[in-house]
């Protein structure tokens, strides 16, 4: 997609399909080497002007650097020619998103305010664990789909982030959290959930072009078996992101009625429940190993009865789907319509689950002070700034 700022229309029937481009060049000219593919990052340096084989030994050391030691400008490159950076310098960057805000919440979560190069606002989610350190990563500048259990649901779609805004979370994490040079072992950075702002396979070709950077040996390294690609049920590109990413797959479902679900998740009108669930029991790769995740938000008298854990256990086993379900408490916001379920409702539906053979944890919200729980993700580009909060308190003092 253009990196424009008009808004981009609401799918209707015809999904969004993103063609491929070659790398636009920044408002100064020069072009972003941060999330090219190695043929690519190879090709705009033999358009530049340099010579065939030269870029090829080029494109590999400068590909090693961004990626493996984390370099930001080429001065950083010892092994490259102290003549030849200034040349590079004038025609490329390597730039990360920008970073207006960083949170840290009492329970350790991170949360990034980022800023794209032409001026749009987006956030990222950094979740430790003592076994593990999930980052949770948008693909979109806002949201298309209006769930309405979703703070990030309320804010309009500007544009499809591009390949670089995407890997750049990932290289900001590592940034922040000390993890350069690359190394397979003693991470916390150790998986990556597509769980942001925006629905993922409504910008599948800018999301599978980042998430193999990310996926590559040389590249960032995470095994494609640490990375989930969460969706909120694009039917037609559920296929392709198997084949073609290989990632696990998390289900946004959230009810189990048609009623329901149209009102709530409201893509449910376009793909309804039972064309879902087949293509999940099509998803290539999916197996008892490797469960396909449902992710069900608890909200009070609306989705959480006896009979809709029922429902759920009955069409998971009728599609005979490797599953686990993802209980997740609800996160509220002012102004939302709808309530949380009380922990007595929420433990009942996962022990009705539990009991008939499927996994079903009640997620712990994480980040709920600082705005960075699920659901919560809302950039201040739609928020009072700090900055202004801090001089209206002024004012009222005065």
């Amino acid at each position: 997609m253009s990196a424009d700022t008009n808004l981009m229309p609401i799918p209707g029937q015809v999904d969004p399909v993103p063609v491929a481009r070659a790398p636009q060049p920044m408002a100064d000219g020069r072009i972003n080497l941060v999330g090219l593919p190695k043929e690519v990052l190879r090709t705009v340096l033999i358009e530049a002007g340099m010579a065939e084989k030269q870029a090829k030994l080029r494109a590999k050391q400068i590909w090693h650097w961004i990626y493996n030691r984390g370099a930001t400008d080429f001065e950083a490159m010892t092994d490259i020619a102290k003549a030849q950076k200034p040349w590079l310098e004038e025609r490329f960057t390597i730039r990360r998103p920008d970073v207006v805000e960083a949170q840290v919440s009492t329970d350790g979560t991170r949360k990034w305010l980022l800023r794209t190069h032409d001026g749009h606002d987006y956030e990222m989610v950094f979740i430790p664990d003592a076994d593990r350190g999930t980052l949770c990563v948008s693909s979109q500048v806002g949201c298309t789909l209006n769930c309405r259990f979703c703070h990030t649901g309320t804010m309009r779609l500007v544009r499809n982030l591009e390949p670089n805004e995407i890997v750049g979370q990932v290289m900001l994490a590592r940034d922040a959290l000390g993890e350069w040079p690359s190394r397979p072992e003693g991470r916390m950075l150790t998986n990556i959930v597509m769980m942001g702002m925006g629905e993922p396979l409504y910008n599948f070709d800018n999301v599978s072009q980042a998430l193999h950077i990310v996926m590559d040996g040389d590249g960032l390294g995470l095994s494609k078996r640490r990375i989930t690609l969460s969706t909120s049920g694009v039917v037609p590109m559920m296929g392709r992101c198997g084949d073609e990413i290989g990632v696990n797959l998390a289900v946004s479902l959230h009810a189990v009625t048609k009623e329901i679900r149209d009102e709530i998740v409201p893509i449910n009108k376009k793909y309804g429940i039972e064309e879902l669930l087949q293509a999940c029991a099509d998803y290539p790769g999916a197996n008892n190993a490797r469960r396909i995740t449902f992710e069900y938000v608890m909200l009070k008298d609306k989705n959480d009865t006896d009979e809709d854990a029922r429902e759920l256990v009955r069409l998971l086993k009728h599609y005979k789907l490797p599953a686990k379900v993802n209980l997740i408490p609800f996160n509220p916001w002012d102004g939302a319509p709808y309530e949380c379920s009380t922990p007595e409702r929420v433990k009942r539906f996962s022990d009705i689950v539990f009991e008939a053979g499927i996994s079903a944890p009640v997620r712990t919200p994480r980040g709920r002070d600082i705005d960075a729980a699920c659901g919560q993700l809302k950039t201040a580009a739609e928020k009072k700034s700090r900055a202004q909060i801090d001089r209206e308190a002024a004012a009222g003092q005065a």
